[in-house]
């Protein structure tokens, strides 16, 4: 059987060191389908609206350093720096998953943006890669290529 593109991206996900629970989720979520409970991505399959969300969610987690990441409850996207550090790490995630970026950049999210997120990543005007870069994940140079998935 083929796995699908949820499979592929919680396998990956997994194989990174992020944990990830399969489970409901009751209570209100930032993103349907997707919270963070204590650094765990939790994800209710029969609630998720868009896949590519959960890499947009995890970045949000890989780019924190591990002895903060277990804090990291509900919204973790309050941040503006760890927000464009999530953009660009979703986007060299979907990259290294052979995934089209409209996967991430989905046009239901993003106050609209999606596209114009695509265009500049697409032309090489990378938004939240010096975050990356002193996260110690990737340079300027190799970027969307990573060297490492998860800030240490």
């Amino acid at each position: 059987m083929t796995p699908t593109v949820l499979d592929r991206i919680l396998e990956f996900l997994t194989t990174i060191g992020l944990e990830v629970r399969r489970e409901p989720i009751e209570r209100p979520t930032v993103l349907p389908g997707i919270t963070v409970d204590h650094g765990t991505l939790v994800v209710d399959e029969a609630r998720l609206t868009h896949v590519g969300d959960l890499l947009h969610e995890a970045g949000h987690l890989a780019v924190v350093p591990a002895p903060d990441r277990g804090r990291l409850t509900v919204d973790v996207g309050a941040d503006g720096g760890n927000e464009v550090a999530a953009l660009a790490w979703s986007y060299a995630a979907a990259r290294h998953l052979g995934l089209a970026p409209e996967v991430v950049f989905h046009d239901d999210g993003y106050r609209g943006g999606a596209r114009a997120l695509i265009d500049n990543f697409e032309a090489g005007h990378y938004i939240g890669v010096p975050i990356l870069v002193w996260r110690g994940l990737t340079t300027t140079e190799a970027y969307p290529s990573m060297e490492r998935w998860l800030a240490s």
